[in-house]
């Protein structure tokens, strides 16, 4: 009665999609760290998000676990032939963590705390790229297992697809602080961010007329009728939201472009979806050849209909509580 993989596909797909909104921006912050000045500046930034940055990684751990268990042959190909990026992300991630609360309680080494904060995000961000562009660009497989060498992952295009998302997160928290801060800082912000926009969307439009030539499948897909048609608006929508962004951040409309850019972040990661699917590791493992058996899909997504729901809503609940304006010497950490 139910495709059980499909399901689990898409079940995954979103919680991917929701860690990169949350995290992304938040990562974005570190980013744009250093431009900050010392001082009210920098601790505003974090008071923005030191409520949620930590619930925001939730969902890197749903995505990983749902993979492992709804899919373990794709988990056991993927694992091996990324080890290394994946690594270089979840170190990234516990130094930023680590820096984030450190900063607070060990004022007199913040130097080394602040350093590790934006190495930290540098180093999550570049490594997330470099896993996206090694996965779309191909892992090679040979009876259901990894076969290819140990830096495989390593190419100009997962090179690029790194700086492409180090340069995206950095737009999403100057767009994040925008709407959550005032006076100067906001100030800044704004003159970042038409700047950072222009990049953005130079690097995305390399990305996604790179991506076709990866494989003639995915050049198929995008550049022949009739599927040119049915994809057409994708680019189209995107040029639409990038309009609108521009427009709000001209007329100083705070709290428009975060989610506007967003709606450009769901349609980039909607034409990766398009690019691969069935695959669940691309043009090698399907989805359906890479589920657990139905029994055990049935039997999670119970589960998941009781838990996700949960996590929706006090994810949601926290950024309700914490909403509006952050200003200068108040907030979570001050």
């Amino acid at each position: 009665m139910f495709d059980l993989p499909t399901i689990w596909a898409g079940l995954l797909a979103i919680v991917i999609l929701i860690y990169v909104i949350l995290d992304g921006f938040d990562l974005g912050i570190g980013i744009l760290y250093p431009l900050l000045k010392k001082g009210e500046e920098r601790n505003t930034a974090m008071n923005t998000v030191a409520p949620v940055w930590d619930g925001n990684e939730t969902w890197l751990v749903l995505g990983g676990g749902g993979l492992l268990a709804a899919f373990p042959l794709a988990y056991a190909i993927v694992m091996p032939a990324l080890y290394v990026p994946i690594l270089a992300m979840l170190f990234g991630l516990i130094f930023r963590g680590v820096s984030f609360e450190f900063r607070w309680r060990d004022p007199k080494h913040e130097k080394i705390w602040d350093a590790g904060f934006f190495g930290g995000s540098i180093l999550a961000t570049f490594s997330q790229g470099i896993v996206l562009g090694a996965f779309v660009q191909g892992i090679e497989v040979e009876g259901r297992a990894y076969s290819g060498g140990w830096f495989d992952w390593l190419s100009p295009f997962s090179l690029f697809t790194g700086l492409s998302l180090v340069v995206g997160y950095a737009f999403l928290g100057a767009l994040w602080l925008i709407m959550k801060t005032e006076g100067d800082l906001r100030e800044r912000l704004y003159r970042m961010s038409l700047p950072l926009m222009l990049i953005v969307l130079l690097l995305t439009g390399i990305v996604s007329l790179w991506t076709p030539f990866l494989s003639p499948e995915i050049y198929t897909r995008w550049f022949t009728l009739p599927t040119l048609l049915y994809l057409s608006p994708v680019p189209i929508i995107a040029a639409l939201l990038a309009w609108r962004i521009y427009v709000n951040l001209k007329r100083r409309k705070d709290y428009r472009p975060f989610p506007l850019a967003l709606g450009l972040f769901v349609l980039s990661y909607a034409g990766l979806g398009i690019s691969i699917f069935p695959y669940i590791v691309p043009r090698a493992i399907t989805v359906a050849e890479a589920a657990a058996p139905d029994a055990s899909l049935g039997f999670m997504l119970i589960g998941a209909a009781i838990f996700l729901p949960l996590i929706f809503l006090y994810t949601g609940y926290s950024y309700w509580i914490f909403r509006g304006k952050v200003k200068s010497g108040e907030g979570y950490h001050s």
